[in-house]
């Protein structure tokens, strides 16, 4: 029998950490084709904190309308404690882990920063054997990204952002530059490059090169002593996942033919200058997929591709978390233990 109420991170107003409420909150509802989860553990990702704010980065017509209180988060890992008539694939104990509702739940509609959270079964995959549920939700959202961008988009779907559809390029025997190599997206950009068997370049501050050559980077550039768009000549593919308005200095690093992802788009402006260079500029907005999830849960199984964990925090202080995020410089992900 589930319980009526349940712990959960809520805020009630728009700002800084500081408006984060660990508190009492209703039970999410029960629906068909749906599965109710006894969360273990969340990942932080940025539209944590976009959403927090109020996507106040956004333009005007871009913002969500928000409806308070509301429940921050995507990416959980837990057991399965409800199922629906309707789905097969999963039964109640089973360990699982999930991206929840994104994009179409980015106004509040994923709820994950909560001892339970309902997720459709078709975003739900089981939980790599292999891994701890803390390991298992630093995963989702990011891994999912690097993952749709590199390998595999997952959908069809319109992308608001250009014309066309994103359409990964092949990375065996290529060379493949990532900015941010440390980060959330940019460790599982490194790892799931060198998987599909290209050379890899990570950019990141000193104090992250150990770590990125030991998850698979054949190269390193510090960017806090050498600018990397001065010393890269002819990249196949650079993947930004800092992205932003900068991402148009690397454009002059990629050779005629290759491609740019920025993985952060809003503020690129060098879209005339690439395609005077005959340079690809593709991205993509990462959306839910239990399938894809699956079949990553291979790889974090066997360890060929792993998730780095920055630090911890118990979902009581989620306020906390938010407050190391704003500090940056991130090695990883931020996770959050429900207790």
């Amino acid at each position: 029998m589930l319980p009526t109420t349940m712990k959960a991170v809520r805020q009630h107003a728009l700002g800084g950490p500081d408006v984060l409420r660990y508190e009492d909150a209703p039970m999410p509802a029960a629906a068909a084709g749906e599965v109710i989860v006894r969360v273990h553990a969340v990942g932080i990702n940025p539209p944590d904190w976009y959403l927090r704010e109020g996507y106040r980065m956004l333009p005007p017509e871009w913002q969500p309308k928000l409806s308070l209180p509301l429940i921050l988060g995507t990416d959980i890992s837990g057991v399965v404690a409800w199922v629906a008539d309707d789905v097969t694939q999963f039964a109640v104990g089973d360990s699982v882990y999930a991206m929840v509702r994104f994009p179409e739940g980015l106004a509040g509609g994923s709820q994950a920063y909560a001892e339970y959270v309902s997720v459709p079964a078709s975003q739900l995959a089981h939980k790599p054997a292999g891994i701890g549920h803390m390991h298992a939700a630093a995963a989702p959202m990011s891994l999912l990204t690097a993952w749709q961008f590199l390998v595999d988009p997952g959908h069809d779907a319109p992308n608001p952002l250009q014309p066309q559809p994103h359409v990964p390029v092949p990375l065996a025997g290529r060379s493949v530059v990532v900015n941010g190599a440390a980060g959330g997206v940019g460790h599982f950009a490194v790892q799931v490059a060198k998987l599909q068997g290209a050379h890899v370049t990570a950019i990141a501050s000193g104090k992250h090169e150990a770590l990125l050559r030991d998850l698979g980077a054949d190269a390193f550039i510090d960017y806090t002593r050498t600018a990397p768009e001065d010393v890269i000549r002819d990249a196949d593919l650079i993947v930004d996942a800092v992205g932003g308005a900068a991402s148009g200095r690397f454009l002059r690093a990629i050779r005629r033919g290759g491609a740019l992802y920025p993985i952060f788009p809003l503020g690129f402006t060098g879209a005339d200058d690439a395609a005077a260079l005959g340079i690809t500029v593709s991205t993509t907005q990462v959306r839910s997929n239990g399938p894809q999830l699956a079949e990553i849960a291979k790889h974090l199984d066997a360890g060929t591709i792993r998730a780095v964990i920055d630090s911890t925090y118990p979902l009581s202080n989620a306020q906390a978390a938010h407050e190391r995020a704003a500090r940056g410089h991130i090695q990883g992900k931020l996770v959050l233990a429900v207790q």
